[in-house]
């Protein structure tokens, strides 16, 4: 009986430890500056299901959207006010700098793009390991 109990204990535990969701206070940190016309980097390399917090500043004349839509609904978003009203970009305005709360689930290759100057050249690509 008492097994039983300490059993039923560590589950619940476990759950409760999963339920709460990531660990927001010390995620890996990335730097991604957006210019006219491009992501510098312009490839990044993240692990499932490590938190990261993405900073990302705006050097250029124009606004700028980091859109990985993708990623995004396959990820945790631990401040998702940062995003758009779709989920599915930040904006950032010339000079500004915003930062992502984000912890990837699924492993793959993800788009990058500034939906307004991927003609440009303005994309990249997002893999999850």
């Amino acid at each position: 009986m008492f097994a039983l109990r300490l059993f039923g204990a560590l589950v619940l535990s476990a759950s409760a430890a999963f339920a709460a969701g990531p660990d927001w206070s010390k995620p890996q940190q990335l730097t991604v500056v957006t210019r006219n016309y491009e992501f510098d980097p312009s490839h990044l390399t993240l692990k499932q299901d490590t938190p990261y917090r993405i900073h990302i500043e705006n050097r250029g004349s124009e606004a700028h959207e980091f859109n990985a839509a993708k990623l995004f609904k396959n990820a945790r978003i631990g401040n998702p006010k940062a995003l758009n009203r779709d989920k599915t970009e930040i904006v950032v305005q010339p000079g500004q700098q915003k930062d992502l709360l984000l912890m990837p689930k699924k492993p793959g290759k993800y788009r990058l793009t500034c939906p307004d100057h991927d003609w440009a050249g303005m994309t990249g690509d997002i893999t999850v390991e």
